[in-house]
C-alpha cells in the first residue's frame, strides 16, 4: 500500500463517504477501539505514557511535554490533533513527523486487523477516522520504539479513542465552552466528559480556573481514589514580564519554595499557565521514577516548537497565523491585542467551521480589529464567507469578502501599513491552508497579483 493510498482511505472513513458494501461507521463508546487494539496486541500498553484533555492549551501542553521528555533522553512519541497541513503531523516521534513509508506500513496492518475483524463479526461498525489514526499511532510508537508517549484528546476525554491508555499522570488544561452539541451546554457537563481520562488511582495534574470544573474534577478523583495537584494550589508566578509578545516569570513551589525559569517559546500570556501544567505532570512523572530534572523542564518548554497558535510568519507588516476557534480562545486572542499591539491598527482574515459559536467570536475580536475580511477554510464544513458575512458583518467597522483564503490574506498584506499587524484566525484548518500557502509563497520569487474581491463596507 502506498502512502497516498493510506491517507485517501483513512480521509474517506473522515467524510464517512463509505461505499454501500463496506460497514457503517460507528460514531461513540470505546468498543471498537477496545476490540482493534485489543487483537493488535494492544501496543498501547507496552509504553508509559501521559494522557491530556481539556478545551484550550492541550495541544501546546502536550508539545511542552514532549519536549521536556525527549530533553530528558527519552525516545518520545507524540500524539495529537487536528493537523495542519499533512496527516503525518499527527504522529511524531522523536520530534519529527512519521515518514510516509513509517505511515503506511502502519495503516496496513491496522487496516487488515479491521477487515478481519469485521468480516468475523467481533467488530460491529468500521472504526472510525479518529479511531483508526488513534490506531496506527498506537502501532507505529511501538514498532518505533519509543520508551515514552504523550497523548492529546481529540474530543472531550470520557469516550475518546485515546481513553484506553493507562497514563502515569493525566493532565487537565483549561476548560470553557466548545463543542457542546457533543459535551454538553454546561461547564459542568464539559469537565466531566473531560475528566473522564481520570482512572482509579491516577496521578492528575490540572490547570482548570472555572470553579464549576474544578469541583468536578476534584469529585472525580475522589471518586476514584486520584491524586489531584492544581496547578493554583502549587504555584506562585513572579517576575512575569512580557517582550513583543512572549512572556517570562519565575515560578515558586508553595510546598518547597523550589522555583522554575519558565520561558515559553510560544507567544501569548496563557502560554505561561500551559508552561505550569507541563511542569506540574513533569515534576509527578519524575516522582513516579522517570529522570526528569527541573533543569530538563525549563530546557524543554523553552525549546518547544508548536506551529500555527500565535504563530508570527513576518514582522512588517506583522502576519500572525492563530487557530482560535471558540469564545474562550478569542478572549485570550484579544487580550494579547491589548497587552502588545495598542495603538497599531489590526486587519483580521478570518473563516471558521459551521460547528463553531462565530458569534460569540466575532462578537470579541470585530469590535477592536480595524478591518475584517471575510473567507472560508478550503474544507466542507466551513461557513462560506458570504454567509459569514451575513451573520456577522455587523460587528466589523469595515470588512470585505475573499473566499479564497490565500487571496484574503494577501489582501491584508497589500493594505496593510508597515507598522500594522495581520491576523488570520477562526479555524486551525484555515490556519493549517495558510501554512501551506506560506510555504509556496516563499518558494516563488513573484505572487500572482489578487483579483478584485466583493467588498463591503460596514
Amino acid at each position: 500500500m502506498t502512502y497516498e493510498e493510506a491517507v485517501r482511505e483513512l480521509l474517506a472513513l473522515g467524510r464517512e463517504l463509505a461505499a454501500p458494501q463496506q460497514a457503517r461507521v460507528q460514531k461513540f463508546g470505546l468498543a471498537n477501539i477496545l476490540t482493534l487494539a485489543g487483537h493488535l496486541g494492544n501496543p498501547q500498553q507496552s509504553i508509559a505514557c501521559l494522557h491530556i484533555a481539556g478545551t484550550n492549551g492541550k495541544g501546546s501542553t502536550a508539545a511542552m511535554l514532549e519536549s521536556i521528555f525527549r530533553t530528558s533522553g527519552y525516545r518520545v512519541g507524540l500524539y495529537t490533533s487536528p493537523h495542519l497541513e499533512r496527516i503525518n503531523e499527527r504522529i511524531r516521534i522523536q520530534g519529527g513527523d512519521i515518514s510516509d513509508e513509517k505511515f503506511a506500513s502502519a495503516w496496513e496492518r491496522v487496516r487488515a486487523m479491521i477487515e478481519s475483524l469485521l468480516a468475523s463479526g467481533r467488530l460491529a461498525a468500521h472504526p472510525t477516522y479518529f479511531e483508526s489514526i488513534t490506531a496506527l499511532a498506537f502501532v507505529a510508537f511501538a514498532e518505533a520504539g519509543v520508551d515514552f508517549a504523550i497523548y492529546e484528546v481529540g474530543l472531550g476525554g470520557r469516550l475518546d479513542a485515546t481513553n484506553i491508555v493507562q497514563p502515569q499522570v493525566a493532565v487537565i488544561t483549561s476548560i470553557d465552552f466548545d463543542h457542546e452539541g457533543f459535551l454538553g451546554y454546561s461547564i459542568a457537563e464539559i469537565a466531566a466528559e473531560k475528566a473522564g481520562i481520570i482512572k482509579p488511582g491516577a496521578w492528575v495534574a490540572s490547570s482548570a480556573e472555572r470553579g464549576e470544573a474544578r469541583a468536578v474534577i476534584a469529585r472525580r478523583c475522589q471518586e476514584v481514589g486520584a491524586w489531584l495537584v492544581e496547578v493554583d494550589q502549587t504555584w506562585r508566578l513572579e517576575d512575569v514580564r512580557a517582550s513583543a509578545g512572549y512572556y517570562r516569570a519565575r515560578a515558586l513551589s508553595v510546598d518547597s519554595g523550589s522555583p522554575l525559569s519558565l520561558e515559553p517559546s510560544l507567544a501569548g500570556r496563557f502560554q505561561l499557565r500551559n508552561a505550569l501544567a507541563a511542569a506540574t505532570a513533569a515534576r509527578l512523572a519524575a516522582k513516579r521514577g522517570f529522570a526528569v530534572t527541573d533543569e530538563a523542564i525549563e530546557q524543554g518548554i523553552r525549546s518547544t516548537r508548536w506551529p500555527g497558535r500565535l504563530e508570527r510568519l513576518q514582522a512588517s507588516p506583522a502576519v500572525y497565523l492563530d487557530g482560535t476557534h471558540n469564545p474562550s480562545g478569542a478572549n485570550e486572542l484579544l487580550t494579547f491585542w491589548k497587552e502588545n499591539l495598542r495603538g497599531r491598527r489590526i486587519l483580521l482574515v478570518y473563516g471558521a467551521m459551521r460547528d463553531k459559536a462565530v458569534d460569540e467570536i466575532a462578537g470579541c475580536l470585530f469590535p477592536a480589529a480595524d478591518f475584517v475580511i471575510f473567507t472560508q477554510p478550503l474544507q466542507p464544513r466551513a461557513i462560506s464567507a458570504p454567509l459569514l458575512a451575513e451573520m456577522t458583518g455587523h460587528l466589523a467597522k469595515s470588512s470585505i469578502i475573499i473566499p479564497e483564503p490565500s487571496e484574503a490574506l494577501e489582501h491584508a498584506i497589500d493594505i496593510a501599513l508597515p507598522e500594522d499587524a495581520i491576523f488570520a484566525t477562526g479555524s486551525l484548518y484555515l490556519v493549517g491552508d495558510l501554512r501551506s500557502y506560506w510555504s509556496r509563497r516563499n518558494s516563488i520569487e513573484h505572487v500572482h497579483p489578487v483579483p478584485a474581491a466583493k467588498s463591503s463596507k460596514r
